[in-house]
């Protein structure tokens, strides 16, 4: 795209900012300053003042360890969970005589836990380090002196070197632009890796170095680079270069960011200005938010209550002991003659029984710690990357055009996916595909454009009436009418203006002027295909590219931009041929969120300085000049039509420029560009505004962001789940009410409470200006309207209502003192919809739902501005779609399209919920069954502190013989199918009331497991002592006992993940039976070592266990009698009172599922006044209807 050489480029004709020479006033003062002190030598990196700066060299580590921090870092980590912190104490005091089991026996099932979460930790960070390597020794070519490159590795470079990117390369440090292969020294930057943004980017060098072409210019360069210090803002860089003894602004034009790409541009040399942790990339680089779901917050609740109940045994058996221990010795009488209490240690000194009580505690606490899981945490680490890994898997959440499936970027929230109450999310790119088409337009007061948008159907329909269009019916059938225009982002039919026919319209030069205005204002930038000729647009909006489309169709075709001019091939209403036209470009003024519009300053071949803009009509009209109000008021009405129909809107208009007006605000903008303070938008804001007035109005666009496919079925099916979804959105309320008509947010007959400060009172205050009056009026009118809607509500009983509100409004209403107000009526709608909102005020929203009413939120967009509200929200959910990636980095789990979420919540996050849920309440239950057993059997010994079970029974219990059905329950169980799940979308109102993890469900199951120790271990012993055992006559041993009781909680705590396990795999099935036959095993192994190992094991299952007939009556018959309460339990809930789940089941059982009629009633269950979506609609319609028709009887 090189132009030619120029002697004088003013660079600065087409960006905020300009490259040639300049003078700095007083703003070159902050530059030295603090936040502005970063100086580099450039070509110089290796001179005294550059070393002596001590700069962050290039080498990037994204890891959490290193090798000499991993150990003590990652042990830290382990220790700092109150749990496995009790354990280390236990397995310290296991060294000392206190301990009633080995020590090896304590320390290996700790080392094994805290050694496989520390595996997974060192195997994360391998991937990060392996990804840190193939990064930091990527290949660039550095300046090496005498105009000589050659290629060295990233992790080399220095600030201050001078590196030659080329073509399709990534730039490997921030980069300050020297030159490049265009004349003009221009060159095209993707920023994909930064922003998700495919749209290509200008960056421009300064005029001063754009003459280094050469690898020889660079032998004798040498310039100062003074900036700012590193800092996360991406899209802003303040600085000078001292170059030819001149001074140079720089701005964020001429600086290249870390790991954006290099395109359509053979090369380009720069200096390195940030290096490593330095650049903006990396300083902008963040983990996913740190959250933990409820229900971990909640287990470890549960763990310190057991703690409480640990600490209450140890503490009565002790106090229990004490006395005991103080009576053994009377006199000369001893009561338990057989522990020699007249010559005993200190653990049974009757002389000394407070402290012997005191040594007692610490050996139950150690004793009883088997009631705390210790292997809890890992398991449920292991389940959760695995239940993360099959929402990354899911092919039903692929989406197949862009190549993206469901990206779950944080496992620690699986299971609060099935517990959300409230969703809060944006519009644009979110319900909508951000993916605009030109579709109306209003020129000379007149419309134009005859397509249907989808609104327009949907009100329609609504109303029961035709469709109209500018007047006359829509006569097309529906398959016309959706037809689809083969032009990507044009969708415009009307005879009157396509065809070149807009020639024949009584407005042609009005008509004229507005589209040339289309194809002239714009940053887009034009690609030709050398084969076809046909030309394509890189913009930076969905927006920008349909307006530039449009223009070309409709015969105004952008072709070529350099520097300083854009060409178009224009349609010459007289000659109907087409004609090259140039404009040469003096200015753009950006747009920005506050400007809410663009403008172009340009001068035609005429002569003429032209002022063309674009903006919102909340922002143009009042610009307008007297006499440039001709078509007010019908444009008016034409755009709150469109907004009535969906459609975004932009308001046009021109004014002619005189030379002396233009010269005057030329130097005032150079010397706000050249600005290197803080507030230099500011600066080019004012003097922007001074020249954006009087200006005349050509008329208004209408582009349609359609909605994305399956969004009302999606909304519909969540409503029925008991979901409530907030819409929170930046458009105006017209156009956001009718988009929830199309959605089914909003039905007919639903009343809106409409909040806004549209009131005559306060436009009046407004034009007079007083700025703490307005405030006053508008609050105490929010306060107002509030009120209203209360007593509407109260008065209403069981109508719907949809709360409307606008970023006016809401300014007042997130107010400490009225906040509570707007929450209380708005959980009270059935819809919610905040328009004209800005991103901090939708974190606001969030921030108000999630704290004040303490339910779940779930927070879902596609854009840089829906950040603040993902992070916000208990989880965040990041669309992949057209506004780049910045909300999909900042999100929990990332989602190609919005209809996911159906399946990611119903499915997934109901499983999630009863699987984690389900798997806690178990390792209680299995822990509690096996703890009271020991302390029922130190109880029974008299608390004297002797261990019912052989050291390694001890510690293996959790590590081997339990936790793998468990973790298999985690992963795979499902109490439903995902059919179903999502045929019965009532199910998911088990996890959003909690009913699978409440303290009654959690009590249930450690009642459970209570009663399965009792049985065990009354049964066991009454059946074993003192009976004989076997054929021989022996008596039944600590061993013996303690290793049948052993079997039995094997047995029962493996049946009942049986019992409870609604889907089996062959998966569980190997880890049930195999962890029973594990235990088998190595009793045999154990018993076959020698008896200084194995103890009391020594050859017992062989000799004793396995010969006797009396060990396998008793041990069917224990399982048998521990099982049948909860197997009772279960068949009576079933039966009688069934959850949501078990009626479900019951429905598949009696093969009810197909029989649509009863299906239906089923799901109505789900079906409230409030509920929103088309199924709620059409029972609404229905009982309408019934309810006519009652009257008229």
């Amino acid at each position: 795209m090189g132009t030619g050489r120029r002697k004088k480029l003013h660079f600065s004709k087409i960006y905020s900012f300009k490259c040639g020479r300049a003078g700095f006033k007083d703003d070159h003062t902050q530059i030295g300053g603090p936040g502005f002190s970063r100086v580099v030598y450039c070509n110089e990196p290796g001179c005294f003042e550059a070393e002596t700066r001590n700069y962050a060299g290039n080498y990037v580590r994204s890891t959490k360890y290193t090798a000499a921090s991993f150990l003590p870092k990652a042990l830290f980590e382990q220790f700092r969970r109150v749990a496995n912190f009790y354990f280390l104490v236990t397995g310290v005091l296991a060294f000392t005589a206190l301990a009633p089991y080995s020590a090896v026996s304590a320390i290996i099932p700790l080392i094994i836990v805290i050694g496989a979460t520390m595996v997974k930790e060192s195997i994360e960070d391998w991937r990060r380090k392996q990804q840190d390597i193939e990064v930091n020794n990527r290949k660039v070519k550095v300046h090496q002196g005498d105009g000589l490159f050659s290629s060295t590795e990233w992790k080399n470079l220095r600030v201050g070197d001078i590196v030659k990117v080329e073509k399709d390369e990534f730039f490997p440090a921030d980069l300050l632009l020297l030159s490049s292969s265009y004349d003009d020294a221009v060159c095209y930057v993707e920023t994909m890796n930064l922003d998700g943004e495919t749209n290509l980017k200008l960056k421009q060098a300064l005029e001063a170095t754009s003459s280094l072409h050469e690898d020889s210019d660079f032998k004798g360069f040498k310039a100062l680079v003074k900036c700012e210090d590193p800092n996360a803002n991406l899209y802003s860089f303040v600085g000078t270069m001292e170059f030819g003894e001149q001074q140079h602004p720089l701005s964020p034009q001429q600086l290249l960011l870390r790991d954006s790409k290099l395109r359509n541009t053979d090369y380009i040399y720069g200096a390195v200005i940030f290096t490593g942790h330095d650049t903006k990339v990396i300083q902008n680089s963040t983990d996913p938010p740190s959250k933990r779901s409820k229900i971990e917050k909640k287990m470890d609740k549960i763990i310190y209550f057991l703690f409480g109940v640990l600490f209450l045994m140890a503490f009565i058996g002790s106090i229990y002991f004490g006395i005991v221990t103080k009576e053994d010795l009377d006199g000369d009488s001893m009561k338990r003659w057989y522990l020699r209490p007249d010559d005993a240690t200190i653990f049974f000194d009757p002389k000394r029984a407070p402290v012997a009580a005191i040594y007692h505690f610490l050996t139950a606490v150690m004793l009883y710690s088997y009631l705390i899981p210790i292997s809890l945490y890992v398991s449920i680490e292991i389940v959760k990357v695995l239940q993360s890994s099959f929402i990354n898997h899911d092919v039903h959440m692929y989406y197949e055009e862009t190549d993206k499936p469901a990206h779950a970027r944080t496992s620690n929230l699986n299971e609060e996916l099935g517990q959300i109450d409230t969703i809060l999310s944006d519009k644009t790119g979110t319900l909508t595909c951000n993916s605009m088409e030109f579709i109306k337009c209003s020129v000379a007061g007149i419309a134009y454009g005859r397509g249907v948008t989808e609104v327009e159907k949907a009100m329609a329909k609504r109303k029961g009436s035709p469709i109209v269009v500018n007047g006359k019916q829509d006569l097309e059938d529906s398959a016309d009418s959706d037809s689809k225009s083969p032009v990507k982002g044009f969708n415009f039919k009307d005879e009157r203006i396509t065809h070149g026919n807009w020639v024949n319209e009584p407005r042609s030069g009005v008509i004229q002027d507005f589209f040339r205005l289309l194809a002239v204002c714009h940053t887009a930038i034009p690609e030709v295909d050398e084969e076809t000729g046909k030309v394509s647009y890189e913009a930076e909006s969905p927006d920008e590219a349909a307006f530039v489309i449009a223009a070309r169709e409709l015969g105004f075709e952008f072709y070529k931009r350099t520097q300083t001019s854009v060409s178009l091939n224009e349609l010459d209403p007289v000659s109907r041929k087409f004609i090259e036209r140039t404009y040469d470009l003096l200015n753009v003024i950006e747009f920005n969120s506050s400007r809410k519009r663009m403008s172009v300053i340009v001068r035609n071949e005429e002569g003429k300085l032209l002022l063309l803009s674009k903006g919102a009509d909340s922002v143009m009209f009042e610009r307008l000049a007297i006499n440039g109000r001709e078509f007010e008021e019908e444009t008016r009405e034409h755009v709150n039509e469109y907004a009535d129909a969906g459609l975004r809107t932009l308001i046009l208009a021109y004014r002619e420029l005189n030379d002396e007006e233009y010269k005057a605000f030329s130097e005032k903008f150079a010397e706000a560009k050249n600005s290197v303070s803080a507030d230099r938008e500011t600066l080019i804001d004012e003097v922007a505004e001074k020249i954006e007035k009087d200006l005349i109005l050509l008329g208004a666009t209408a582009v349609e962001d359609k909605l994305q496919q399956g969004v009302p079925e999606c909304i519909d099916k969540l409503a029925q789940a008991g979901i409530k979804l907030w819409v929170l959105t930046g458009d105006k309320m017209e156009t956001a009410i009718n988009i929830g008509f199309a959605c089914s947010l909003l039905r007919p007959g639903m009343k809106q409470i409409t909040i806004n400060l549209e009131t005559p009172e306060i436009k009046a205050l407004e034009k007079e200006g007083e700025k703490n009056a307005i405030a006053k009026a508008s609050k105490d009118s929010v306060h107002q309207q509030m009120n209203e809607g209360k007593a509407l509500i109260r008065a209403s009983g069981s109508e719907a209502y949809a709360l409307i509100i606008d970023g006016k409004s809401l300014v007042y209403a997130l107010e400490d003192d009225m906040k509570n107000m707007f929450l209380e009526l708005a959980v009270s709608c059935a819809s919610v919809i905040c328009c004209r909102s800005s991103p901090k005020q939708k974190a606001l929203v969030t921030r108000l739902v999630k704290l004040g009413t303490g339910k779940t939120t779930l927070a879902i967009g596609d854009g840089a501005n829906d950040v603040g509200m993902l992070q916000e929200a208990d989880i965040g959910v990041g669309i992949s779609g057209v506004e780049g990636m910045q909300a999909v980095m900042s999100s929990d789990i990332a989602i190609a399209q919005f209809r996911f979420l159906e399946r990611l919540l119903l499915v997934h996050g109901h499983w999630c919920y009863r699987r984690i849920s389900s798997m806690i309440c178990y390792f209680f239950y299995k822990n509690v069954a096996f703890g009271f057993t020991a302390f029922l059997y130190e109880a029974y010994a008299s608390f004297s502190g002797q261990p019912a079970y052989n050291d390694w029974f001890l510690s293996l219990y959790n590590v081997f013989f339990t936790s793998l059905p468990v973790i298999a329950m985690g992963v795979f169980d499902q109490d439903v199918s995902a059919r179903f799940c999502l045929k019965f979308p009532l199910l998911y109102q088990e996890g959003v009331q909690n009913v699978l993890f409440s303290w009654r469900r959690i009590i249930g199951w450690m009642f459970n497991g209570l009663c399965s120790a009792v049985i065990i271990f009354f049964l066991c012993t009454k059946a074993l002592d003192p009976q004989a055992f076997n054929k021989d006559g022996k008596i039944a041993g600590l061993e013996i006992v303690g290793t049948t009781m052993y079997t039995c909680v094997v047995w029962v705590v493996n049946c009942q993940m049986a019992i409870a396990i609604s889907y089996f795999t062959l998966i569980q099935h190997i880890f049930i039976w195999g962890g029973i036959g594990l235990w088998y095993i190595f009793l045999l192994a154990y018993g076959a070592m020698p008896p200084s190992f194995s103890t009391t094991a020594y050859k017992l299952f062989v000799e004793s266990l396995a010969a006797t007939p009396s060990f396998w009556v008793v041990k069917l018959f224990v399982v048998i009698s521990a099982l049948i309460p909860y197997f009772s339990y279960k068949a009576i809930q079933m039966r009688f009172f069934p959850m949501y789940h078990g009626m479900i089941q019951w429905i598949r059982h009696e093969g009810q599922a197909e029989d649509p009629e009863y299906c239906n009633v089923v799901r109505q269950r789900s079906i409230r006044h409030t509920t929103v979506g088309f199924t709620a609609r059409s029972m609404a319609r229905q009982n309408r209807v019934k309810d006519r028709n009652q009257n008229h009887r």
